[in-house]
């Protein structure tokens, strides 16, 4: 592997679903603070910055686990555990990816910048987490969610209580994906002391998940409200329930101890593809918000 290479897969930018993780609730945000109009320019910005800030995420995640992620499988080959990049140079690369996207939020206004040093914060703080707590993936929550208050502060240069249902709806999201995300290195991190809320549920996460995604479209339906929203958006969002239902039976096929019926790889493997396809459910949630601002905004 070339040192570009290596490089480019510590970023995970082969890998988009991250990206689009972070970018929808950031446009949903735009489109809602912005009455279906958003800017142009504050548009590139955002997912610039999701792109960005995604990737030093990735980079500051394997420094965290350099010394475990050899112990692992599915991990022991990215370049900081098999040792193509050096931590320092990883660390350097970090800094790197957050000035780029730190000058790009000094175009904007200064609630922005000072909201954006939260997102450092957030970014640098989840993959320490999982050391010390069975929930990292609402850390995780916490930092993705950010790009929403960000969002608003961009448009209004303030943040009114109507941002919070939505940014508390995006952490909840991101813990259920997360979730399932987990499902697939449970056994490798009980191994090496690494916790998760998938470890923490365990037999009964497919009931935590359900309770989550009612609390998610329950914030969702809040900020509907708050925002006079109409058809379009609740028609989306009864469609990201449909999708959160499957979610929710591919799950209970073969996770549950009274219904296995597949091998632990394959479990793991629908657990897998529920985390990667979940970010459909953020592009229903944007499309409803632009059908509604498009077919009512006079």
């Amino acid at each position: 592997m070339s040192t570009l290479t290596a490089y480019l897969s510590l970023t995970r930018i082969n890998r988009p679903v991250g990206i689009y993780l972070v970018l929808w609730p950031a446009l949903w945000a735009l489109w809602l603070a912005s009455a279906g109009t958003p800017d142009g320019y504050l548009l590139l910005v955002f997912i610039l910055g999701a792109v960005l800030m995604r990737s030093a995420g990735c980079v500051i995640n394997d420094y965290a686990d350099r010394n475990f992620d050899g112990h692992v499988a599915r991990t022991c080959c990215r370049p900081l555990a098999s040792g193509l990049i050096s931590p320092k140079a990883a660390l350097v690369f970090f800094g790197a990816l957050c000035a780029l996207a730190f000058a790009l939020v000094l175009t904007l206004n200064s609630l922005t910048i000072i909201l954006s040093f939260g997102a450092l914060f957030l970014a640098a703080l989840y993959p320490f987490t999982k050391r010390h707590t069975h929930w990292p993936q609402a850390f995780l929550g916490l930092a993705f969610a950010w790009a929403v208050p960000m969002a608003f502060a961009a448009v209004l240069n303030t943040l009114p209580l109507s941002v919070w249902p939505l940014f508390l709806a995006t952490v909840l999201w991101s813990l259920i994906y997360d979730t399932a995300y987990a499902v697939g290195d449970q056994e490798d991190d009980r191994k090496i002391g690494v916790k998760s809320t998938a470890i923490l549920f365990g037999e009964h996460l497919v009931l935590w998940m359900a309770f989550f995604q009612l609390l998610m479209l329950a914030c969702l339906v809040w900020t509907g409200l708050l925002f006079n929203l109409h058809a379009p958006y609740y028609l989306g969002l009864v469609l990201a329930a449909l999708w959160f239902g499957w979610d929710l039976l591919r799950l209970a096929n073969t996770h549950t101890p009274q219904t296995i019926q597949t091998s632990s790889n394959d479990r793991h493997s629908v657990a897998f593809k529920v985390f990667v396809q979940n970010h459909w459910v953020g592009v229903i949630v944007l499309m409803g918000i632009i059908a509604d601002y498009a077919l009512y905004s006079a």
